[in-house]
């Protein structure tokens, strides 16, 4: 059951971090405008973006609850998502069906909580904070934790204030959060703006 469910958090991580790059932002195309395959989707989450740009990380559509067609795009999705994903998992592990279920939850509740409270945010999910403030907003993919950005290499860190305290995105004991990130800097290590302007000023 336990292993299941472990399982099941990894794989919703690995469709967090897909769905978010490839539906909600869309592909880029040449000339024209990015492709989703749920563009009513797509539409939405671009929406939020511009809001929590010009708000400095708040949303108060999550205020208006499911009034706000945007949270309420948000939770519908993720019903369709989890109930789809957990009647699949059910026959193969009912600790990957539950964790699909719990992942559900867990993304709208994270989600939600941090663009109410930025502070806590930038705290807890500095990934996500990045994702939205930093210059470049196609990066960062992950929400609840980001384990695949880091194995996928796009994870972007903006300032040593964002960067968590291991990969994991747990709070763990600093002797173990040391070996993870030394770990993580050999095999999966995470980008930095800084890096990349300073290589561009010298290049200039």
């Amino acid at each position: 059951m336990w292993k299941g469910f472990l399982a099941g958090l990894v794989v919703a991580n690995g469709f967090e971090w897909g769905a978010h790059k490839y539906i909600l932002h869309g592909t880029h195309r040449a000339g024209q405008r990015r492709y989703s395959p749920v563009p009513e989707s797509m539409k939405s989450h671009w929406e939020h973006h511009r809001e929590v740009r010009k708000t400095s990380f708040h949303d108060h559509g999550y205020v208006e609850g499911i009034r706000n067609w945007r949270t309420k795009n948000e939770i519908v999705s993720l019903a369709v998502v989890a109930t789809v994903a957990s009647g699949v998992f059910y026959p193969i592990s009912k600790g990957m069906s539950l964790a699909a279920l719990y992942s559900a939850a867990n993304y709208y509740y994270i989600h939600r909580r941090a663009h109410l409270e930025p502070e806590w945010a930038v705290k807890k999910i500095p990934w996500h904070y990045d994702h939205h403030m930093n210059s470049n907003q196609d990066a960062n993919w992950c929400v609840t934790k980001p384990w695949f950005d880091y194995i996928l290499g796009t994870r972007v860190i903006s300032a040593p204030a964002l960067q968590e305290q291991n990969p994991l995105g747990i709070a763990l004991p600093r002797v173990i959060a040391q070996g993870l990130n030394h770990l993580s800097a050999a095999y999966f290590p995470a980008k930095w703006v800084e890096k990349k302007l300073a290589v561009a000023e010298q290049l200039s």
